[in-house]
C-alpha cells in the first residue's frame, strides 16, 4: 500500500531527514581509507614506489596507512620501510615482519640505502635498523584489525601471501576472541592483491607469477579462503604501464638525497622505465570509482599445484581482475608518476 504525504510541512521534514542521512552517509563515505600493507620489500622497486603512492594519497587525505607488514625475511627490508616512512613525516607507523618466511636476501637496494652515511650519520634517519627488532607480522596484523571499525579496512597485498595466510590460522588472543579468518570477515573491506597473470594468450602457456610461485600453498589459501571479495592485478596490468624513467630524472630532485629514486637507481643500470605492478594494486584500493582500470566478471580463483591461477566462471565468486585499456594506461602512467615523486607533507 502506498502513502501519500499531503502535509507541505511533514512533506518537508521527510525532505530534510532524507539529505541529513545522505550528508551523514557521505560524510562517513569521504573518511580516509584504512589501509594495511604487506610487502616483500626489496624484490623489485615497485614495492617502494607503491609505498611512495601510498603516502601521497594520506597526504591528500585519501587514505591512512595503519600498519606496514614484510613478507621478505631479511631485516633490512624492514629498515627501509622505516625509514621511507620516515622521510614521509610519519616514522611511528607500525611495522611487522614474517619469521621464517621466504627470500632471505637484501636485494639490490635495501640494504644499501638503509645503511647510507653521509659524514657518519644516516643519510635517512629511521629508528628501525633491523627487522629482527619488530614484531612478528602476524600477531600485528590482529592488532591493527582488531583495533579498526568493522568493514573498513582495505589490505593490500602485494608480495607473498605467507603473512596474510597465516593470519587466516590464526585463533583468539588478547586483541580479539575471533579466529583469523572471522576477524578478517569482521574488519575488511576489500584485498588488493598484485599476483597472478590473466592475459588469455599467457594463460593459455599457463604462466606462474613470482609473488604466486614463491610461495603457492600460502597463494592458495588466501586466493582460495579470504572471506572478503578480492581484486588482483595481474602481472600483465604492470607490464602494460611502464614507469617513466623522465619522472625519475626530473621529478625527485626536490632534496638532495631520495630513498625512492636511489632505490630505483641501484634496482638496475639506468636509464630504464619500470614495470608498475605494485603501484595498480595501490591506487585501485584506494580510488577505485575513478575510472584508472576495468573489472572482470566475479570469478573464483583456484591456485594449482604448480602455481598456475586458473579462473573458474562464477557470478557469485567473490575475485575479479583488472583490466587495462590504451586510455587508461596513459591516465594511470601519469598519475602513479605524480603521485610516487609528490614530496612529502609539510609539518604545520
Amino acid at each position: 500500500m502506498m502513502f501519500l504525504i499531503r502535509n507541505p510541512f511533514v512533506l518537508a521534514l521527510c525532505c530534510l531527514s532524507i539529505t541529513a542521512s545522505a550528508t551523514v552517509a557521505n560524510a562517513a563515505d569521504k573518511r580516509p581509507i584504512p589501509i594495511i600493507f604487506d610487502t616483500d620489500m626489496g624484490n623489485d622497486i615497485d614495492d617502494a614506489q607503491a609505498l611512495a603512492v601510498i603516502h601521497a594519497l594520506e597526504s591528500r587525505g585519501e587514505c591512512k596507512l595503519l600498519a606496514v607488514t614484510v613478507t621478505k625475511e631479511n631485516p633490512y627490508a624492514a629498515a627501509y620501510v622505516d625509514l621511507v616512512n620516515t622521510f614521509y613525516g610519519r616514522g611511528d607507523i607500525p611495522i611487522g615482519t614474517v619469521r621464517n618466511g621466504m627470500t632471505p636476501k637484501p636485494g639490490r637496494y635495501v640494504k644499501a640505502v638503509a645503511t647510507a652515511k653521509d659524514n657518519g650519520k644516516q643519510r635517512y634517519p629511521h629508528d628501525l635498523t633491523s627487522g629482527a627488532d619488530a614484531p612478528e607480522a602476524t600477531g600485528l596484523l590482529r592488532k591493527t584489525l582488531a583495533a579498526a571499525r568493522d568493514g573498513s579496512v582495505v589490505v593490500i597485498q602485494v608480495g607473498f601471501s605467507t603473512n596474510l595466510a597465516r593470519l587466516l590460522d590464526t585463533k583468539g588472543d588478547e586483541y580479539s576472541p575471533l579466529d583469523g579468518k572471522s576477524l578478517v570477515k569482521k574488519k575488511v573491506r576489500l584485498l588488493s592483491i598484485m599476483a597472478g597473470v590473466f592475459e588469455p594468450k599467457r594463460m593459455a602457456k599457463r604462466d606462474k607469477e613470482y609473488n604466486i610461485r614463491i610461495d603457492i600453498p600460502t597463494a592458495k589459501k588466501v586466493l582460495e579462503q579470504w572471506p572478503t571479495p578480492i581484486v588482483i592485478s595481474g602481472h600483465e596490468i604492470g607490464q602494460a604501464i611502464l614507469y617513466p624513467v623522465a619522472s625519475i630524472l626530473n621529478d625527485y630532485g626536490y632534496v638532495k638525497h631520495h630513498p625512492i629514486r636511489e632505490g630505483y637507481e641501484l634496482y638496475l643500470k639506468m636509464p630504464y622505465s619500470r614495470p608498475t605492478y605494485d603501484l595498480t594494486s595501490v591506487l585501485y584500493a584506494i580510488r577505485p570509482d575513478r575510472g584508472y582500470f576495468g573489472l572482470s566478471k566475479p570469478c573464483d580463483l583456484v591456485v594449482e599445484e604448480d602455481g598456475f591461477v586458473r579462473v573458474d566462471e562464477n557470478p557469485q565468486g567473490r575475485c575479479r581482475y583488472l583490466t587495462v585499456d590504451h586510455d587508461q594506461i596513459i591516465r594511470v602512467k601519469e598519475v602513479l608518476a605524480a603521485l610516487s615523486s609528490q614530496p612529502p607533507q609539510k609539518k604545520k
